[in-house]
């Protein structure tokens, strides 16, 4: 997104009275992460994991911001476990689901920000945007922009929180990630402060 399509829809957002929704999507594996501790000197720590089953945790979030009102976080998840025929991630028609919930939780018109994967750009998604025009306006952002989404910084305070989770099996991932998340729907000023971290601003 060019400093123009920002300010368009800037302007787009104040006209309509619209939330501007930014969305980003993330995932996890069962693949414990490396983290750094105390120990003796010398003496390297080794932490073995016995983890049962294999699979990956999907995440899909939004931060919705408006002047005049609190900041909101709204997020799906999806685990893949490896079955057959399991989706794998999410589709086009889980991003049109949370469009439309957000819609109906937040109470108003959109102005979606988001980047352009494939997903995004699907004929299936491109007419349910038509079809739904009236409130709902899309900007794409480039593919690799993580420091104008502030939804990356959503996504660091949950990674920063669970970095050193060596999980034993998906479902444990999947229930830190939603405890996270949960923790920061009820304190909006975490979500503004992602947004302040990208240097945009809504006003």
């Amino acid at each position: 997104m060019e400093e123009g399509d920002l300010a368009a829809g800037k302007s787009i957002a104040a006209e309509r009275g619209a939330w501007t929704v930014f969305e980003d999507e993330a995932g996890q594996s069962m693949t414990p992460p490396r983290a750094r501790t105390w120990g003796r000197i010398g003496q390297t720590l080794v932490v073995r994991v016995r983890g049962r089953g294999s699979g990956r945790m999907s995440k899909a979030g939004m931060s919705c911001s408006k002047p005049g009102e609190q900041s909101r976080l709204l997020y799906a998840i999806r685990e893949y476990r490896g079955r057959k025929d399991e989706p794998k991630g999410f589709g086009w028609r889980d991003f049109r689901d949370l469009i439309v919930r957000a819609r109906i939780q937040l109470g108003g018109p959109i102005v979606l920000v988001w980047d352009n994967v494939r997903l995004h750009l699907t004929a299936g998604m491109r007419e349910f945007i038509d079809a739904n025009a009236e409130w709902l306006t899309v900007f794409q952002l480039p593919t690799y922009a993580p420091d104008l989404n502030p939804q990356e910084g959503v996504w660091s305070l949950v990674k920063r929180d669970i970095g050193n989770l060596a999980a034993a099996y998906l479902g444990q991932i999947t229930r830190a990630v939603k405890r996270r998340l949960k923790r920061i729907q009820y304190r909006p000023e975490l979500v503004d402060g992602c947004l302040t971290g990208t240097g945009l601003t809504l006003a």
